[in-house]
């Protein structure tokens, strides 16, 4: 699959899960640089918010929009990016907001077992994944153009149809 940023193609590296499938296991760090696995963000439904860099407009827009969305809410909000644990960490101080955060930057196994790695630049391509609590793929988007926001409101929806209330 391509993606483009700024115009310029880009290719994926991996496969994408599709909805129903369950979802691929990887292992990324969290803010204590611990390896943290799928299994191990536990048994509700997640929403997956994955971001080139919070270090940038959109993708820091991107987060505090789920956030604002999602923090009164049965579901586990977790923003996935190539950034360094204490990056994200300084992310979520400076923008007060407590997000679960991973980083895929050790080896990517976010990236490639997700299908979003982007090969040239090895940072991954904005995306927003759901996963129910049987650990099933229930919606998917890749957002084409790297630079633009994804569809929020279609995200929100697809929780409400997997029986979570936002």
């Amino acid at each position: 699959m391509q993606v483009t940023f700024k115009g310029n193609p880009l290719n994926l590296e991996g496969n994408q899960p599709q909805v129903g499938q369950t979802a691929p296991d990887f292992q990324a760090l969290n803010s204590s640089l611990e390896a943290v696995n799928l299994s191990q963000l536990g048994n509700e439904t997640i929403l997956l918010n994955i971001v080139p860099s919070l270090d940038t407009p959109v993708c820091a827009k991107q987060s505090k929009e789920f956030y604002s969305a999602l923090k009164d809410k049965p579901v586990k909000l977790v923003t996935v990016s190539m950034d360094l644990p204490f990056a994200q960490a300084r992310f979520c101080g400076a923008e007060n907001v407590e997000i679960q955060t991973l980083s895929d930057h050790k080896d990517a196994s976010f990236g490639k077992a997700y299908g979003l790695l982007i090969k040239e630049l090895r940072l991954l391509s904005r995306a927003v994944i759901i996963i129910d609590k049987d650990k099933k793929v229930q919606y998917i988007e890749i957002v084409p153009e790297v630079t633009s926001e994804p569809n929020y409101e279609a995200a929100l929806k697809a929780l409400n149809v997997s029986g979570v209330t936002v």
